[in-house]
C-alpha cells in the first residue's frame, strides 16, 4: 500500500506536466482543427529559457529562490510566447486556407528547425540544474517503505491546478474566451459578427506557448536536467494525452495527461520501465476503439 501511494504521487506529478502541454494541443485543434506538432518543441524551448534565466539571475546576485522562480516564470512565459506567436505566423497563417496536410507538414518542419536551432545554440549534451527546492514531507514512515511528498511535487501540482482554474475562467468569462469559442464553432461566421479571427488564433498560440513554458519550468525543477530532445518525447506523450482525454476539450486534456502519467508510473513501478511507452499507447488504442472521440471529446458535426 505504501509503495502504491508513492507511485500515485509520482504519477499525478508527471501527469500534471503532460496535462499543461496537452492544453496547447487541444486549444489549437479546437479553434482551427489542426495539430501543432511544433508545440512539444516550444515546451523544450521554454525549459531552456528557464535554465538560462536561472543562471543569469544567479550571476546577477539574485539567489532568493522565491524571487528567482517568480522572475524566471515571467521571463520564460514571455519569451516562449514569442516563439509560439512566430510558429503561428510562419507555419500556420500563410497555409490556413491551403489543403489540410500543408500546415501539418509545415508544423513538423518547424519542430525540426527548433530542435536543431537549440542543439546548435546550446549543444547536444544534457544541461543540469542544481536542486533549487529541497526537502518535503514524510507521509508514511513504515519499516517496509517510506512515502514522501517533496516540495517540488507540491509546487508542480498546485501550479497546474491554479493555471487550469485561471484558464478555464478566461475561456468562460472573458471577451477573449468568447472570441475563442466563436472561432471554435465557425471561423467564417465569427469573422462576420466582428471577431478578429487572426488575432484570436494568435492569442491562442501565445497562451498555449506560455502554458508550455510553465510545463518546461516544472520539468526542469522536477528532473533537474534538460536537453534538446525532450520536446519530441514529451510532445508525443502530451499529444497522446490530448487525444485520450478528447481532443478539443480542456478538462479532457488534463484528465488525459493525468492518465498517461499514472499509466507510465505504475507500469514502470510494477512491470518494466522499458515498455512504459508501449503501455501508454496501448491504453490509448483501447480507449479509442470504444470511445473514438476520447473520454470527454464530442463527435465532430459536419456543417452543411
Amino acid at each position: 500500500m505504501e509503495y502504491f501511494l508513492q507511485q500515485l504521487i509520482n504519477g499525478v506529478t508527471l501527469g500534471s506536466i503532460y496535462g499543461l502541454i496537452a492544453i496547447g494541443y487541444t486549444m489549437v485543434y479546437g479553434i482551427i482543427g489542426m495539430i501543432n506538432f511544433a508545440h512539444g518543441d516550444i515546451f523544450m524551448v521554454g525549459a531552456f529559457i528557464a535554465l538560462i534565466a536561472f543562471l543569469a539571475l544567479v550571476a546577477m546576485g539574485i539567489t532568493a529562490v522565491p524571487l528567482a522562480l517568480f522572475l524566471v516564470l515571467l521571463i520564460a512565459m514571455a519569451l516562449t510566447s514569442l516563439y509560439g506567436w512566430t510558429v503561428e505566423r510562419v507555419a500556420y497563417r500563410p497555409l490556413r486556407h491551403s489543403f489540410r496536410l500543408a500546415p501539418l507538414i509545415s508544423a513538423i518542419g518547424m519542430s525540426i528547425v527548433l530542435q536543431n536551432y537549440v542543439q546548435i545554440a546550446q549543444g547536444a549534451r544534457v544541461k543540469p540544474l542544481p536542486p533549487l527546492i529541497k526537502d518535503g514531507y514524510t507521509l508514511i514512515d513504515s519499516p517496509i517503505f517510506v512515502v514522501q511528498l517533496s516540495n517540488v511535487q507540491i509546487i508542480v501540482v498546485v501550479t497546474t491546478v491554479v493555471l487550469m482554474a485561471v484558464f478555464s475562467w478566461i475561456v468562460a468569462k472573458t471577451r477573449l474566451g468568447r472570441d475563442m469559442r466563436a472561432c471554435e464553432q465557425d471561423l467564417k461566421m465569427a469573422s462576420l459578427v466582428g471577431v478578429n479571427v487572426d488575432r484570436t488564433i494568435s492569442y491562442t498560440f501565445v497562451i498555449g506557448a506560455a502554458l508550455a513554458a510553465v510545463a518546461g519550468i516544472m520539468h526542469l525543477l522536477y528532473y533537474g536536467v534538460v536537453d534538446f530532445y525532450i520536446g519530441f518525447v514529451a510532445g508525443v506523450k502530451a499529444f497522446t494525452a490530448a487525444v485520450l482525454g478528447g481532443i478539443g476539450s480542456l478538462p479532457g486534456a488534463m484528465i488525459g495527461g493525468l492518465l498517461i502519467g499514472l499509466i507510465e508510473t505504475f507500469w514502470s513501478a510494477y512491470f518494466s520501465i522499458e515498455y512504459k511507452d508501449v503501455a501508454a499507447f496501448s491504453i490509448l488504442v483501447i480507449v479509442l476503439i470504444f470511445l473514438p472521440t476520447g473520454i470527454l471529446g464530442r463527435p465532430e458535426i459536419e456543417k452543411v
